[in-house]
């Protein structure tokens, strides 16, 4: 592994963790030249479904781009990079499951707003926001309405 910092060729690994859910292991890597850590993550390569985007072009599965959109919709909102993580694997593994060859672009925008749902309300009105392409400010407030209405609905907490 190469050190993303000098380009060195030689690190050592710290720590090795195996994440909750069984499919990744994380490695905290010390590089054996410049002494910066980092930390890498691997797991299994797996085939995810085409993405049909709206124009009808289709385009490989990117991981990336799922992770920079939650990485947007959250940015300065008090979300560790774990529930982040946890969220893409997730959405992952629904579109795995779904067995399908290809999926529209759509479908990932609507996993993407669950995820965001359940992680943090203001997150999920921002990514709504930009996902529907709001006309008017009535379509932007019937969402935090809806958002408003169910987290009073909840009991409080203990």
């Amino acid at each position: 592994m190469h050190c993303p910092y000098c380009a060195h060729a030689s690190t050592q690994v710290l720590d090795t963790r195996i994440s909750e859910t069984g499919d990744s292991i994380r490695r905290r890597r010390r590089c054996e030249s410049c002494e910066k850590r980092f930390t890498t993550y691997e797991r299994a390569e797996i085939a995810l479904p085409a993405v049909v985007k709206k124009n009808g072009s289709r385009a490989d599965y990117d991981r990336s781009k799922l992770s920079f959109s939650l990485h947007l919709a959250l940015r300065k909102r008090p979300v560790g990079a774990e529930a982040i993580d946890a969220a893409i694997e997730r959405i992952e593994d629904k579109l795995m499951s779904s067995g399908d060859k290809e999926v529209p672009s759509d479908r990932i925008g609507e996993l993407v707003m669950r995820e965001l749902k359940k992680i943090d309300k203001i997150a999920y009105i921002r990514f709504a926001s930009v996902y529907r392409s709001f006309e008017d400010v009535d379509e932007f407030a019937d969402v935090i309405r809806e958002v408003a209405v169910k987290t009073r609905t909840r009991p409080p907490r203990p």
